[in-house]
């Protein structure tokens, strides 16, 4: 038993990870704590990737004529284009955040839906008269 859970640590990594990374989204209420914990998360997928793109004993698929075993490339190269959609999508958030910032003075999520949904009600009174 012991035995098979070290064989596979590094699913064991991939699963703590996800957890933490969907916990810090779930449980805070900070933008810049909820774009670590989503970029926590998909380190973890891209882990999760490559672990399985692995072959033991498997060499660089390089035709050389004599029988080799080896591994596939191409769940590698999905995640290069991963990494660089996921550090795009994290620059897109981090400046909505500070438009948030700009437009509300706090990065707080429960702080932002308290001012809109004074705006609205506030809109809705006016509407009224």
């Amino acid at each position: 038993m012991i035995q098979d859970i070290l064989a596979h640590y590094n699913y064991w990594i991939i699963m703590v990870l996800m957890m933490i990374g969907i916990y810090i989204v779930a449980s805070r209420g900070n933008l810049i704590k909820k774009i670590v914990g989503l970029n926590i998360f998909q380190t973890s997928v891209f882990m999760l990737y490559i672990t399985m793109g692995k072959v033991e004993g498997g060499t660089a698929p390089i035709l050389t004529g004599k029988p080799e075993v080896f591994s596939n490339p191409l769940p590698h190269v999905l995640i290069l284009t991963a990494i660089v959609v996921g550090v795009a999508t994290t620059a897109l958030g981090l400046a909505l955040v500070v438009r948030i910032r700009e437009a509300y003075d706090t990065i707080e999520e429960d702080e932002v839906r308290d001012q809109d949904n004074a705006t609205v009600a506030e809109e809705m009174s006016r509407a009224a008269r």
